[in-house]
């Protein structure tokens, strides 16, 4: 019971603090509270994040355990982790100092077809979530894991993935800026990068993968790769 309620609390405290700091994040690196590309961006991130939250607190709360866990154990993933976060975090930064600057004004069009595009991404890699309890942020596998193949992992093997990267390229464009674009760009060979490495860790420790590998032949985007 007192880890049922530790579990909660942690669960509450990390939605509170998304919707604190990612506003707060926006606000410091836009500098204006008139940006309100950002403060529907932050809907589009935190509504879905909070009701997906609370449908998993009641249905597998030990899904928090795993995707709290920040730590890679694989080499490999620690390095491409220093080095490519910096650009992650860059997609939302050089929005922020576009729109404090005026380095560029992407038609009110594009802005509002980047929105849901965004948000469709997000939903990919919730719906990933879903299915597949084990998703979790570190590569590594888990003593009780079972090899998942159905929903989106019958279309490619790394749907999650997928699902990033329309979300962090259509990010900029919501957020009304064109020169965030090139950062966001810069998520694909890391993820690249990181797919590579988390297939040889899947074939090794995970039953079945393999086998599965050998069935849905696409990594990332179905007919291309």
């Amino acid at each position: 019971m007192a880890e049922t309620r530790g579990r909660a609390s942690r669960i509450v405290l990390k939605l509170v603090a998304a919707w604190m700091l990612l506003p707060l994040f926006f606000l410091v690196v836009g500098g204006s509270l008139a940006w309100w590309q950002a403060w529907v961006y932050c809907a589009i991130l935190l509504v879905p994040m909070t009701v997906f939250a609370i449908s998993m607190a009641r249905s597998d709360p030990g899904f928090f355990d795993r995707r709290f866990k920040v730590r890679e154990k694989e080499k490999a993933q620690r390095r491409l982790q220093a080095w490519g976060t910096p650009i992650f975090l860059a997609a939302f930064i050089v929005p922020g100092l576009d729109h404090r600057f005026g380095w560029s004004d992407p038609p009110l069009e594009a802005i509002v077809a980047a929105m849901p595009v965004a948000l469709l991404g997000y939903l990919i890699v919730l719906r990933v979530f879903w299915e597949n309890r084990w998703a979790g942020r570190t590569v590594e596998t888990w003593t009780e894991q079972e090899l998942v193949s159905t929903g989106p992992y019958a279309i490619v093997r790394h749907p999650m993935y997928t699902g990033v990267i329309v979300m962090y390229l259509a990010t900029p464009i919501a957020l009304g800026s064109w020169w965030g674009v090139l950062p966001a760009l810069g998520t694909i060979p890391i993820l690249v990068t990181r797919i590579g490495n988390e297939e040889q860790v899947l074939i090794r420790d995970l039953t079945g993968y393999d086998g599965y590998r050998q069935k849905v032949r696409y990594r990332l985007v179905p007919f291309v790769w």
